[in-house]
């Protein structure tokens, strides 16, 4: 489908281009006026002097010489305000347009974030600075394009009929050849942006791996046999793909500009060989025939102009098509978000919770008994026996009683620096002696997952999931990779749609609580944890968990919970490695950090999240087994003390901790395989 010449969405996200576009209107109609007065009085004062001698002075055409200069000045007046307009309002738009466009790229779901990061990248690095060129060079000469030759074609027919005909024939010639020469260049331009995005991608890719392949020996692509096959020879390909769109787009450009300036010159000469002729035999006057010849070339002008801007502006516009496809995406995602609900009482409800699901909520663990060398655990609330084996495991949702499997929490977690905190069975927390409770009723934190469904490219993950999870027990979410683990996360975040079902907090739908109050209960981790570049101070407060101010040292100091957290991550290991501890600055995803660090701040963070209902997503991902362990007491102890805790969890450590283990089903085929 051909792409408009002025994009109405470009109107529509981009306020300070209306202004533009009402001025550029208004100086294109004293630029067309200023054409055609310059015309006729230096057709009248030719004229004059050639055919009255008595009219030879400058005295005689005063008033014309003087309307002259002001059509004149006026034309170049409008001609520089215009273009000084336009300079400003292409920074602007683009401006607005970045923005728009990293404000709806952060509201995007998360696997479409993933999916579109390069596009973003492209799009808001550079290639909106074509757009520029669209509103300094097109879209002015486009106005003058649609003013301009029905005017001056009017003036002309008024004074020889026969050289408007001719125009009228030869004109439409520019625009036929146009179109032809632009349905070419716009799918080069896509092509281009393309590989350009091809190019970045692997770029970025290649820079993210660097300080690994550095650490390998193998940042110069030198170490493998087949050197065509490295990342140097791969970054190299691409880039002279580009380079070869580049220069593909150019030639199309000057030889376009060619063949426009061929038809406007042909046609122009047609016009000016029959005024020639009409003038030697007398059919028709001087002053008629150089006001016909000096207005002919001004109708062809503004569309060759056209042509010759249209390829500049081609990239930008490209560009801004992928931005408009991100803010429409962003746009229709807004209407099925998290709105705010009907009635206030569904507030007061979701704040205080269901009388009835407080009076169900019992820590699992309140009457286990745990015996590890059979395997099975009993329950005092059904006697059942529930096997360890997650293949056995049933969820809850489904009528059965029992679910997972419950072990005790370790007696103790020792920090770096010798100190023990010690978790409590009552709801609290005790570290050296000082009893921590958690905030939040058991009633308030019961999340119910009905029929959850989300489609994805080869069916659905997950497909019918029904789980509940309550306050004061881990639940652990398990399945193949690709299942839709992650995706039920997200979407009890609010942060996928589902296809099918709903995700019920306190007995309300999710979509009906303001987000912000939503997420304010929440605490995520997910697989690929989020690090601002700043201070680790800084990302520990992302989730509300403060630095009060230096840890006391020495034997018998009295952990915080962020003390006992970091110890629990091994993250206080970390702060003592660090010279500036908590002050330490780290770049663009946790960039100075390694894997593990990043994973343990993250994790640190979240377990010093004062929110009642934690979600996880491979919580112990890049940790030893001993800090494994360590974590998955801490959600055990976090969960006693009131916590809602569900955790994406492949191995043993946290299979084992999970008081609750759901499968979660799923319809991809190569899933059921």
């Amino acid at each position: 489908m051909a792409r408009p010449p002025v994009n109405p969405r470009l109107w529509r996200y981009a306020r300070s281009a209306r202004r533009y576009l009402a001025l550029s209107v208004g100086l294109s109609l004293v630029t067309t006026v200023s054409i055609a007065c310059a015309a006729v009085l230096l057709g009248r004062v030719l004229a004059g002097v050639i055919t009255d001698p008595g009219r030879r002075s400058l005295g005689s055409w005063t008033a014309e010489l003087v309307l002259l200069a002001l059509a004149l000045g006026g034309r170049v007046l409008a001609a520089w305000w215009q273009s000084r307009i336009a300079h400003r309002a292409g920074a602007r738009v683009v401006t607005e347009l970045e923005q728009a466009v990293l404000v709806a790229g952060a509201g995007l779901p998360p696997r479409e974030l993933e999916r579109r990061r390069t596009e973003l990248a492209v799009v808001v690095g550079s290639g909106l600075n074509g757009l520029r060129a669209y509103l300094t060079g097109y879209v002015p000469a486009l106005l003058l394009a649609v003013l301009v030759p029905p005017v001056i074609l009017t003036v002309i027919a008024v004074h020889d009929l026969t050289s408007a005909v001719i125009v009228v024939i030869t004109l439409p010639l520019i625009p036929i050849f146009m179109v032809l020469i632009g349905l070419l260049t716009e799918g080069r331009a896509r092509e281009t942006l393309a590989a350009t995005t091809r190019l970045s991608d692997q770029l970025l890719d290649l820079f993210a791996g660097m300080p690994t392949l550095r650490a390998l020996g193998r940042e110069t692509g030198e170490a493998t046999a087949s050197p065509g096959r490295t990342m140097s020879g791969r970054v190299r390909e691409l880039g002279e793909t580009l380079h070869r769109r580049t220069m593909a787009a150019l030639r199309i450009a000057f030889l376009s500009s060619m063949v426009l300036e061929l038809l406007a010159t042909l046609s122009v000469a047609l016009v000016a060989v029959a005024i020639g002729m009409r003038l030697v035999h007398g059919d028709m006057s001087l002053y008629a025939g150089i006001v016909a010849l000096v207005l002919a070339p001004e109708v062809y002008l503004p569309l060759r102009t056209v042509g010759e801007r249209f390829h500049a502006a081609q990239d930008g516009m490209a560009a801004a098509d992928r931005a408009f496809a991100v803010l429409d995406t962003a746009a229709g995602d807004t209407a099925d978000t998290i709105s705010a609900p009907a009635a206030q009482g569904e507030i007061t409800r979701f704040r205080t919770g269901v009388n009835a699901a407080s009076d169900t909520a019992v820590p699992p663990a309140s009457g286990a008994v745990a015996t590890p060398l059979s395997g099975t655990v009993v329950t005092s609330g059904s006697g059942t026996a529930a096997s360890r084996d997650p293949d056995t495991a049933t969820s809850r949702a489904s009528g059965t009683t029992v679910t997972g499997t419950v072990i005790p929490p370790a007696s103790g977690v020792t920090s770096a620096s010798g100190t023990v905190a010690t978790p409590l069975s009552g709801g609290a927390v005790t570290v050296d002696g000082t009893r921590h409770h958690r905030n939040g009723s058991l009633g308030e934190g019961i999340i119910e997952l009905c029929d959850l469904t989300v489609d994805s490219r080869d069916g659905a993950a997950p497909d019918g999931l029904h789980a509940v999870f309550r306050p004061g027990a881990v639940t652990a979410l398990t399945g193949p990779n690709g299942s839709g683990k992650s995706t039920a996360l997200q979407a009890i975040l609010g942060l996928i749609e589902p296809t099918r079902g709903a995700v019920l907090a306190a007995g309300v739908d999710i979509r009906e609580i303001p987000a912000e109050q939503w997420w304010a209960r929440l605490a995520w981790l997910p697989q690929r944890p989020v690090l601002v570049p700043g201070t680790l101070r800084e990302n520990l407060e992302l989730l509300g968990a403060t630095v009060a101010g230096p840890a006391r040292r020495g034997p018998a100091r009295v952990l915080s919970e962020l003390d006992a957290a970091c110890a629990v991550t091994g993250f206080d290991a970390v702060l003592e490695a660090l010279p500036a501890g908590w002050d330490t600055v780290v770049g663009s995803g946790g960039i100075g950090l390694s894997l593990g660090q990043r994973q343990r701040l993250a994790l640190t963070r979240v377990l010093a999240a004062d929110r009642p209902i934690l979600l996880l997503d491979e919580p112990t991902a890049h940790l030893d087994a001993d800090s494994e362990v360590a974590v998955a007491a801490a959600l055990t102890t976090l969960a006693r003390t009131g916590a809602t805790v569900v955790v994406v969890a492949h191995r043993p450590a946290l299979l084992s901790a999970a008081d609750e283990i759901v499968a979660v089903p799923t319809t991809c085929p190569r899933m059921l395989r």
